[in-house]
């Protein structure tokens, strides 16, 4: 189940590729935190709402697998899934090439929120948040 589900694409770029002309496998992180920032603006709660309330969602763990890989000029879906927002955040991400429709990756990352000034873990989460997630659920929350 999943309390919310996004969608973001990516254009491959030449400066994505590694030398044997494919994407590089670090790259995928980075189109993960661009669906999750995505994600973050459709629910009206930025980071910087985030930093206001003094809490930040470092990754704590990740899990990854690389099924095919893109290639320059290819376009690809991240279709991400808000799996939970307490105790920790846990998303969902599945890439899929838009002109294949092939899925080439999925990962999931566990997020754990952190008071900034503390750097103390906390586990439920500021209450613009909640009200941001229950705004748009596809469940109860």
């Amino acid at each position: 189940m999943s309390l919310y589900q996004s969608e973001y694409e990516v254009k491959i770029s030449f400066e994505d590729l590694d030398p044997i002309n494919v994407v590089w496998h670090g790259n995928y992180m980075r189109y993960m935190e661009q669906a999750r920032c995505d994600m973050f603006d459709k629910i009206n709660y930025t980071y910087k709402d985030m930093k206001e309330d003094g809490i930040a969602y470092p990754i704590a763990k990740m899990n990854v697998k690389y099924i095919k890989p893109a290639e320059f000029r290819d376009i690809l879906t991240i279709k991400l899934d808000v799996i939970s927002i307490e105790p920790t955040l846990d998303i969902k991400y599945t890439i899929f090439n838009k002109n294949t429709g092939d899925k080439i990756f999925e990962a999931t990352t566990m997020q754990i929120g952190i008071n900034i000034e503390t750097k103390e873990s906390i586990y439920s989460p500021p209450k613009r948040f909640v009200e941001a997630i229950k705004e748009v659920s596809n469940e109860k929350i």
